[in-house]
């Protein structure tokens, strides 16, 4: 059994990152003879250099970037205009879409006053309150009987939604045909 090592002792041994990324940043620069120009290509965007001292063609690393800043926004006022322009269109923007949530609100309230004048009963109907976890004793005796996935189907299905095991619509049909004797 080996004694306890302290923690001054454990933080300075070597860790296998450090010598893992010396490694990368080593070999980086390293240029490598490709037999074939696309499996360069792949291997330098799929493993892209970590030393970053030219510019990237993705635009992610720029080393004149402030230079660049400055020609487009030449002063603190212009950059502060700029940004309160676009805080005054995002207002704008959210304004818009708040009053566009309230006229939909108020048409859906109209028509459910309109609901409720016409038929009371259907009124009703449309605003109850279901628990999903609520089981008929029908249902429970089911369950009972029931084992694996049939069951699990059974307990995740929850009423008024679309039955996730039913086989979603698409352009081609299956590759078995019809399964004629599927049940939900």
């Amino acid at each position: 059994m080996r004694p306890p090592q302290s923690i001054t002792a454990v933080l300075r041994t070597p860790s296998s990152s450090k010598s893992t990324s010396r490694i990368f940043t080593r070999n980086a620069g390293r240029k490598v003879v490709a037999s074939d120009p696309q499996n360069e290509i792949l291997r330098r965007s799929l493993y892209p250099s970590n030393i970053r001292n030219k510019e990237t063609p993705t635009g992610t690393w720029r080393p004149d970037v402030m230079k660049a800043l400055r020609r487009a926004i030449p002063s603190k006022q212009a950059h502060e205009t700029i940004e309160r322009a676009w805080l005054l269109h995002e207002r704008h923007m959210r304004w818009k879409r708040n009053e566009e949530a309230e006229r939909k609100f108020e048409s859906m309230r109209r028509a459910m006053a309109e609901l409720e004048k016409v038929d009371p009963i259907l009124f009703k109907e449309a605003n109850r309150v279901e628990d999903p976890r609520k089981r008929t004793p029908a249902e429970v005796e089911l369950s009972k009987s029931l084992r694996g996935a049939p069951k699990k189907a059974m307990e995740s299905r929850l009423p008024g939604l679309f039955p996730r095991e039913m086989r979603l619509p698409t352009d081609t049909p299956p590759r078995e045909g019809w399964v004629y004797n599927w049940r939900p």
